[in-house]
C-alpha cells in the first residue's frame, strides 16, 4: 500500500490506568485499522506495554522506553522518520495513520510542539521528511471515571492531557451501576468543559472507535489560553535547552516532580498464582495513593506457558487476564512500578518475602521506608501472617 501524501498522527493520552492499551487492542482488531503504525511510549525502564497490545500482520509497533516528553521530542521525530523510510523502501507494509500511545505520565505539550513544527532553513533531512510526511490530526484523551478527579487534582500531567484533547473519552462507565454514580457521570461533561470547552466528551461504551481516529486538522488555538501558554513555555524551554551545552540529566524528575519513580522487578522462576495475588494485595492496601501503577506479565507456576497480565491502578487491582501464549521469547516475570514517594527497595524486599520466601526483617524495612509508608509494614504483616511459612 502506497503512503498517503501526509499521514495523520494521533496522540492517545490518559493518566495511568485509564485504559489506553485496552482501547488500542480493540481498535486494532478492526480490519479497517490494520494499516496503522503504532508507537508505544513507556515511562518504565523495561518495556512491557508492547507485549499487551495485539499485533496484526500489517500493524507496525515501535517501543520507546523513557518518557517522550522528558527524554526529548527528537525520539518521536526519529521514530516517525524510521517508520516512513521503512515503508517507503518496501521493508515494511505501508500505513495510512500513526497512533502514538503516550505514557500515562506523558505531557502532550512538547509532542504537540514538535508535530506542529514549521520547516526552517537548514533543517536536517530527517526533520524535513517528518514535517512534509506527517501532520498532527487529533489528540484523544481517556478519562477514568473512578480515579480521574483525584488524578487531575494531584498530577498536573492529567490536567494538561485533558486541556490538549479534542476528544475526551470517559472510560470504565460500565462499572457504574447505581443511579447516584450515573448522575455523577452525567455531570462530567460540564466539569471537563470547564478545563477544555471545545473538546467533545464521549462515553466509551458503544462508541465507534474509528470515529475517534478519523483524520482532522488539529488546532491548538481552539484549546484555549492555557494550552497556548503551555506551548509557549515549551518552546522557550526547548530553545534554552538547544542553547545550553549542559546535558539534561534526570529529566523525568524535573518534569514530573522528584517523588515520581519508576522501577522494575524481574523474576526468572514461575510464581504460584496465589502468591502474586498476595503480593499485589499487600502492596496495594498498604502503599495507598503513592502506588500509581503496576503492570506486567507473570509466569505462573500452574500454567507457565500461559502467562498472566496484571494491572494495579492506585486503589484498584484488576482481575488478571490470561494469555494463550507468551507474546515474545522471554519467559520471565516482568513487573513495572510507577510510584510517588515510594522507594524501590522496600517493594523489592516485600516481593522477595512473599514470592521467594526470603527471610524478611521488619526493623530493616522500617529503616528503609522513610517516605511516609510505614503503614506498609503493618499491612504486609497481616498478609504474611497467613502464609504457610513463618518469616523472621
Amino acid at each position: 500500500m502506497a503512503l498517503p501524501e501526509r499521514i495523520p498522527v494521533f496522540l492517545l493520552t490518559g493518566f495511568l490506568g485509564a485504559g489506553k492499551s485496552t482501547l488500542l487492542n480493540e481498535l486494532l482488531s478492526d480490519p479497517a485499522f490494520q494499516d496503522t503504525a503504532v508507537i508505544i511510549n513507556e515511562f518504565g525502564d523495561i518495556p512491557v506495554d508492547h507485549l499487551l497490545v495485539r499485533r496484526g500482520e500489517t500493524t507496525i509497533s515501535q517501543v520507546s522506553t523513557g518518557c517522550l516528553c522528558c527524554a526529548g521530542t527528537t525520539d518521536l521525530r526519529a521514530t516517525l522518520f524510521d517508520l516512513h523510510c521503512a515503508a517507503s523502501g518496501g521493508l515494511t507494509p505501508g500505513f495510512s495513520r500513526v497512533i502514538v500511545e503516550m505514557s500515562g505520565l506523558g505531557d502532550p505539550a512538547p509532542l504537540v510542539n514538535t508535530l506542529m513544527h514549521k520547516p526552517v532553513a537548514g533543517a536536517s533531512v530527517r526533520d524535513r521528511t517528518v514535517d512534509c510526511a506527517f501532520h498532527l490530526a487529533g489528540i484523544v484523551t481517556l478519562y477514568d471515571i473512578i480515579t480521574g478527579t483525584v488524578s487531575v487534582e494531584r498530577h498536573f500531567e492529567a490536567l494538561k492531557q485533558i486541556g490538549f484533547a479534542d476528544r475526551i473519552v470517559l472510560t470504565k462507565t460500565d462499572l457504574a451501576k447505581d443511579p447516584a454514580t450515573r448522575a455523577d457521570i452525567a455531570a462530567l461533561p460540564d466539569e471537563l468543559h470547564a478545563i477544555n470547552a471545545s473538546a467533545e466528551v464521549i462515553d466509551r461504551q458503544g462508541i465507534d472507535l474509528s470515529r475517534l481516529f478519523s483524520p482532522r486538522p488539529y488546532s491548538s488555538v481552539e484549546r484555549g489560553e492555557d494550552v497556548a501558554g503551555w506551548l509557549a513555555l515549551e518552546s522557550a524551554l526547548a530553545a534554552e535547552a538547544r542553547a545550553s551545552s549542559r546535558p539534561h540529566e534526570n529529566a523525568p524528575a524535573t518534569r514530573h516532580g522528584p517523588g515520581i519513580r519508576t522501577f522494575s522487578i524481574i523474576a526468572d522462576d514461575p510464581i504460584p498464582q496465589e502468591r502474586i495475588r498476595q503480593f499485589l494485595a499487600a502492596l496495594q492496601s498498604s502503599a495507598g495513593p503513592g502506588l500509581l501503577r503496576v503492570k506486567g506479565i507473570v509466569a505462573v507456576a500452574e500454567s507457565p506457558e500461559s502467562p498472566l497480565v496484571v494491572h494495579v491502578v492506585q486503589h484498584a487491582i484488576s482481575d488478571p487476564a490470561r494469555l494463550a501464549a507468551w507474546p515474545d521469547h522471554d519467559r520471565r516475570t516482568r513487573l513495572v512500578f510507577i510510584t510517588s514517594g515510594i522507594d524501590p527497595e522496600p517493594v523489592r524486599d516485600l516481593f522477595a518475602a512473599i514470592i521467594s520466601a526470603t527471610p524478611f526483617s521488619f526493623p530493616r524495612l522500617f529503616r528503609q521506608l522513610g517516605s511516609g509508608l510505614a503503614a506498609m509494614v503493618s499491612g504486609a504483616h497481616s498478609h504474611i501472617a497467613n502464609f504457610p511459612r513463618r518469616f523472621k
